[in-house]
């Protein structure tokens, strides 16, 4: 069993297009988690991560700030408490469109390569 506060993981510039985005893997498979990884993401206001797809899905969950997920046609808007679920293959690009931090957990899982 691992315990620690999130802010002992150093956030990375998250890549691949993305803008003003960082991402903390707070559960990888460095600590022993084979199955999934859990990471928080913060985009600043005006950022998002690219319009992008791949192989696994991701469990979303919005802690604070407001944005948006497109699929490249339908926008979907959010806020804290909402749930985004995206399946495997599915583009999607998440955006921040208020004025403050868009902070958010992301789940994905381990799949083989």
């Amino acid at each position: 069993m691992k315990v620690f506060h999130h802010s002992s993981i150093s956030p990375q510039v998250a890549e691949g297009g993305a803008i003003k985005t960082r991402v903390q893997w707070l559960i990888a498979k460095e600590m022993g988690a084979n199955n999934f990884a859990m990471r928080l993401f913060e985009i600043e206001p005006g950022g998002c991560s690219p319009l992008h797809t791949h192989p696994w899905e991701h469990e979303v969950f919005i802690l604070s700030g407001e944005g948006n997920v497109s699929d490249g046609e339908k926008t979907f808007d959010f806020q804290p408490g909402y749930v985004v679920f995206v399946p495997s293959n599915e583009l999607h690009q998440f955006r921040n469109t208020g004025v403050k931090a868009l902070r958010f957990l992301c789940l994905i899982p381990y799949t083989e390569k």
